[in-house]
């Protein structure tokens, strides 16, 4: 995988990248959604769909923002630039997930995200850049609060049984 020279980076490519980022979440939350129904979880598999239409809009959000700056312009950054930047690691669904669980899971791609763009910050230098990326670091911190929220009404998960302990992750 290449790295990415932040401190090179143009809007245009700073907006393609943040457009991969969301892709990337979206089809891995689709993964896990359809896998997870799959395994009779529907719960997780209903939260990781909810999810996945997130990103879209998202992802949509930024698509209109390039489009309208930069039109068809073709991009200069693919997705070898980036690997689960957004995306919830493949070993993160199980078998027998809660809604509560897969929640977790997203929680914690939210803060991987704001991590991602908080430790970019320090290479940008391109102003344009750097307020996009901000905008985006402090977008995930929103996120973080909204899936806080939401499992803040959940009831806690019942206490897991011992045979379950061991629960493998579902297969991809």
């Amino acid at each position: 995988m290449r790295t990415i020279d932040f401190a090179t980076l143009s809007l245009q490519d700073a907006l393609d990248l943040a457009i991969l980022i969301e892709e990337e979440a979206q089809e891995r939350y689709e993964e896990f959604a359809e896998n997870l129904a799959l395994h009779h979880t529907p719960d997780a598999a209903r939260f990781f769909v909810t999810m996945a239409g997130n990103e879209a809009k998202h992802g949509a959000d930024l698509l209109e923002r390039r489009q309208a700056l930069f039109g068809t312009a073709p991009a200069h950054v693919t997705r070898d630039l980036l690997w689960d930047v957004e995306a919830p690691g493949y070993d993160q669904p199980r078998m027998f997930m809660t809604a509560r669980q897969a929640m977790e899971v997203a929680l914690e791609s939210e803060v991987k995200a704001h991590s991602f763009f908080a430790a970019a910050l320090q290479f940008v230098k391109d102003h344009e850049v750097r307020i996009l990326f901000e905008e985006l670091r402090d977008e995930e911190t929103e996120h973080q609060q909204l899936v806080k929220a939401v499992m803040a009404k959940l009831p806690d998960d019942p206490p897991a049984e011992a045979a379950f302990d061991a629960d493998e992750p579902v297969g991809q």
